[in-house]
């Protein structure tokens, strides 16, 4: 007879996908009951944790309901078989390391004791935790991660390429305005062609609709609201957050490859001087580290101080407010930003359940959201808006996220052959040569 496979999941599934259960169809999962207690526990937070949780006890009861009992076990439309199960192993059965009456101790029992009571078949636990993954394989267990969505960061779509033509090639493109080549070609994918024999180079980008390479709009030459593009990632960048026919651009790169400041130039120059959007919105995630901003004393600005300061400190070169006094410099900022109404800095928490109609909006630090949150901020997108997501992956503060498994990632690989969105990978850094040498070193 045939070995069966039987998923036992962590809680941390549940918290970072309430829809998890539907991602394993013909399957057999087991739940253990510690698993429901944790999630019970996470209920009544008011943050994503406590969103997911409550999500997640929705979904259970509503299989209980509608399907039948859990401890018997219910069969979703995919095939999957779902059951809540408890164990009957007592602690003293770990390692004497693992015997505290921890958590994540009692449900490794718990996933123990299932293993047990089915010896005909490979019981599989799940978990995003790496250590959980060490001590579960450690005490016999066969482990995996959750990887629906995952991405390998090291295929990532970079947005750009190079390729060598002829001179003959690069004259038409810049006589007739287009080139078409063999090559299979990404919508908006930017290339720098170069003809090594004529010693003559230019840079273009890959019109779907014409299905031809057509000559960038914008040049190194070009200034956006003070900010000259540095290197030709940054021209590539500028390329896409100009266009305002891409409704969503994305951006990656390590830190000080100047990401954060060209998107909020863009965003200046299409709201504050062509009058393109109605509003900039500037958000990003405002608990790296896990808490909420009510752990901090003071007003809602104030609270919000900590985390967007570095937004501050671009707006503050975009307009060149050059005072010595820094408190007064941070006023005149805010001043400017509240005065006209049309420059909105706000914690991405409140941007949930709202539409945002003709804005131009950008979210920096992006790589610190999971799939469902980004996909919670795209369709918040209502009409004439562009979104603009901005992050360096490397730099991951979520605990159950990493460079394969980000929002940020998941969009680019997810968005990369839609006519409405384009991306650009930066790798050069231009903060100085101290920062870069450390974002390569360390």
């Amino acid at each position: 007879m045939d070995k069966k496979r039987i998923l036992i999941p962590d809680t941390n599934i549940f918290i970072n996908d309430p829809n998890s259960i539907y991602a394993f169809p013909n399957e057999i999962i087991k739940i253990p009951l510690e698993v429901i207690e944790e999630v019970d526990d996470q209920k009544r937070r008011s943050d994503d944790v406590g969103r997911n949780a409550r999500q997640t006890s929705r979904i259970l009861d509503n299989l209980r309901t509608v399907n039948g009992s859990l401890s018997d076990g219910v069969t979703l439309e995919n095939g999957c078989n779902v059951s809540v199960e408890f164990g009957d192993k007592p602690m003293s059965s770990l390692p004497a390391s693992l015997r505290s009456n921890k958590e994540d101790n009692r449900i490794l029992a718990t996933a123990l004791s299932i293993q047990d009571k089915n010896p005909g078949n490979i019981c599989v636990f799940i978990t995003l935790d790496i250590n959980m993954r060490i001590k579960a394989e450690a005490i016999g267990l066969v482990t995996m991660d959750y990887e629906p969505g995952k991405i390998q960061f090291e295929e990532l779509y970079k947005g750009y390429s190079e390729k060598e033509v002829s001179s003959s090639q690069l004259d038409e493109l810049a006589s007739k305005g287009k080139l078409v080549l063999a090559d299979t070609m990404r919508p908006h994918e930017l290339v720098a062609l170069s003809s090594p024999e004529a010693g003559k180079t230019a840079n273009g980008r890959f019109d779907a609709e014409a299905g031809a390479i057509v000559p960038l709009k914008h040049s190194l030459d070009a200034v956006v609201s003070g900010i000259k593009p540095l290197n030709i990632e940054q021209l590539f960048a500028f390329e896409l957050l100009m266009d305002d026919s891409v409704s969503l651009v994305t951006l990656n790169g390590r830190a000080g490859t100047g990401k954060t400041l060209i998107a909020l130039a863009a965003g200046c120059h299409a709201v504050l001087e062509r009058g393109a959007f109605e509003r900039l919105l500037i958000s990003r995630p405002v608990v790296p580290m896990g808490k909420d901003l009510g752990f901090l004393p003071g007003s809602i600005e104030e609270k919000m101080d900590p985390w967007m300061q570095p937004l501050y400190d671009n707006l503050d070169l975009i307009f060149t407010l050059g005072a010595q006094d820094k408190k007064r410099e941070k006023r005149k900022i805010r001043e400017l930003v509240e005065s006209t109404g049309m420059i909105n800095i706000e914690p991405l928490t409140y941007i949930r359940g709202r539409s945002l109609p003709n804005q131009f909006m950008i979210v920096d630090e992006a790589q610190n959201l999971s799939q469902h949150e980004v996909k919670t901020i795209i369709t918040r997108a209502g009409k004439n808006t562009k979104v603009v997501l901005t992050g360096d992956p490397y730099q991951i503060d979520h605990p159950y996220l990493d460079t394969d498994s980000n929002g940020l990632n998941y969009v680019v690989e997810r968005f990369k052959d839609s006519p409405a969105a384009g991306h650009v990978t930066l790798v050069k850094g231009e903060r100085s040569k101290l920062a870069e040498l450390a974002a390569e070193l360390l």
